[in-house]
């Protein structure tokens, strides 16, 4: 029999053991995982059979260094084929890697609407509706993938049941709505725009964003009716965005260039991630914030899209933020006025020479004499007109 006196003395007690939901639920899926600082291609990836996603759907779940909130869902569909029908309480922001075909979205109670995507299509679909993918094309597969905030769903409740059984329906985000993915964006101050689908990411019209440098164009958009925040970047070659601070949930894809980043958690080791067009990186690679800078050794203008999970320009994340402004953020405000900017003539010195560096092994000249004072270079796109792809708009 046991001594009640020793059940008594916690000191003779077994530890306690703390689960990680999300990663037992990651184990249990059957799909390549896939981890690391950065991932170099998403196009090349290898996938495997996802059973949750359908009769011969591949995939893989990508959970990198600087993921913690959030994850990646890559998926290839054979010509031909479907995913199965699928509903979920996470969030997923979807683009479209290479292939055609479509999406069907519906609720319990009303009717089903289908949009079409191609190459560069991103998209939210509504929070827990009933949604399947077909790819149109009976010779190529199609790939895309999905930034999710399904491990913080998971680590919350504690339940795959609630998570992907749940039949409660979001008629206040989406009910039905016929014009839901073809509606007209609507554009707010800051360069932001309110949409639920974008047919080519590469035809966003872009706006001066003078604060961050490099010559840059950008436009946020605010998604899935409000739940989520995205941006996209364009800078010119020879050019380098200005180094900001904030923590690694930022997702980063490279849909045109040729260049690099540099990363970092306070005095630690710089961590450098070269990309190109396929690339995703995350803003860190670890807790905690992290000072991170892009960089264009390309002979073309680079462009990325941000893909972010628990950010909204529509909703408060907490009482402080409410009263914050949507049109400035702290991020592209300078350390020396209270934000997380670092300003070029603020930053290490070996940043531009590291640059210059690069871009004389590609034959570029460095084009920022006019931004950084040590530049060795020529005056370059201190502003950058707004860059539209033709007379049509957002959805040519």
């Amino acid at each position: 029999m046991t001594n009640p006196n020793t059940q008594l003395d916690p000191e003779k007690q077994p530890a306690l053991v703390r689960l990680d939901a999300y990663e037992e639920w990651r184990r249990r899926e059957g799909v390549p995982l896939v981890g690391g600082v950065y991932i170099k291609d998403m196009k090349a990836v290898e996938v495997g059979p996802w059973p949750r996603k359908g009769d011969g759907v591949n995939g893989t779940l990508c959970y990198l260094d600087g993921d913690d909130e959030g994850d990646e869902h890559l998926v290839e569909l054979p010509p031909g084929r479907s995913t199965a029908p699928l509903r979920h309480m996470y969030t997923e922001a979807t683009y479209v890697v290479s292939g055609h075909g479509s999406t069907s979205v519906w609720r319990d109670k009303g009717p089903k609407q289908t949009f079409e995507w191609g190459p560069g299509s991103y998209f939210v679909l509504p929070t827990n509706a009933w949604h399947q993918f077909f790819n149109a094309s009976l010779s190529r597969s199609a790939r895309w993938f999905s930034v999710t905030d399904l491990p913080q769903l998971l680590r919350q409740w504690a339940s795959e049941d609630f998570v992907f059984n749940n039949p409660y329906d979001f008629n206040d985000r989406y009910a039905g709505e016929p014009d839901y993915f073809t509606a007209e964006a609507k554009l707010y101050r800051g360069r932001v725009w309110e949409t639920n689908f974008i047919p080519d990411i590469k035809k966003l019209p872009l706006y001066e964003w003078k604060s961050r440098g490099g010559g840059g164009t950008n436009a946020f958009m605010v998604m899935g009716a409000g739940m989520m925040e995205s941006h996209v970047s364009r800078f010119e070659s020879g050019h380098y965005k200005k180094g900001h601070r904030h923590g690694p949930g930022a997702h980063l894809y490279i849909t045109e260039g040729e260049g690099y980043v540099l990363t970092q958690r306070g005095n630690e080791p710089r961590i450098r991630c070269d990309w190109k067009e396929g690339s995703l990186y995350l803003s860190g690679a670890g807790e905690g914030l992290w000072l991170h800078q892009h960089f264009n050794v390309g002979p073309t203008p680079a462009t990325y899209l941000v893909l972010n999970q628990g950010l909204s320009r529509k909703y408060a994340a907490n009482r402080w933020q409410a009263s914050e402004s949507t049109v400035l953020r702290t991020g592209e405000v300078s350390g020396k006025k209270g934000g997380y900017q670092v300003e070029y003539e603020d930053e290490e010195p070996d940043i531009h020479r590291i640059f210059e560096e690069e871009l004389r092994k590609r034959g570029i000249t460095c084009k920022m004499k006019n931004m950084v004072p040590w530049c060795t270079g020529e005056p370059g796109a201190e502003t950058a007109k707004a860059h539209f792809p033709d007379e049509h708009g957002l959805y040519s």
